[in-house]
């Protein structure tokens, strides 16, 4: 099991504050200072698909230029650009069993620890 994501961002706080108070000690994967694997981003595209992968309602999406926008209506311009800017991916994504799970809600991680 393992999380990713971007530490200073609220809802990875609160994935890891849910973890941790579980007594659940999940290895992170900080994007800024780790970067994002090409290979890693395929594999969760492929799983969870590239659509919900990307953050399209966040602070960096609204940063970007119409051009970059616009470069991400396909699954190889949304992977060069989430590799380009990590903080466009939706977060946290964690890696359990095989699966990728993207975000959180404490009704969502509930249901996937069966807590």
């Amino acid at each position: 099991m393992k999380l990713y994501g971007i530490p200073n961002c609220t809802t990875v706080k609160k994935a890891r504050a849910w973890l941790a108070g579980r007594g659940l000690d999940v290895p992170f994967h900080d994007f800024r200072k780790l970067g994002v694997d090409p290979a890693w981003l395929r594999t969760v595209s492929a799983d969870a698909g590239w659509k919900n992968l990307m953050n399209t309602r966040g602070t960096t999406w609204r940063t970007l230029s119409d051009a970059e926008r616009a470069a991400a209506v396909d699954e190889a311009g949304a992977l060069a650009l989430m590799q380009a800017h990590p903080s466009v991916i939706k977060r946290p994504v964690l890696e359990r069993d095989g699966r990728y799970h993207l975000g959180f809600s404490e009704d969502y991680y509930r249901n996937l620890f069966g807590a």
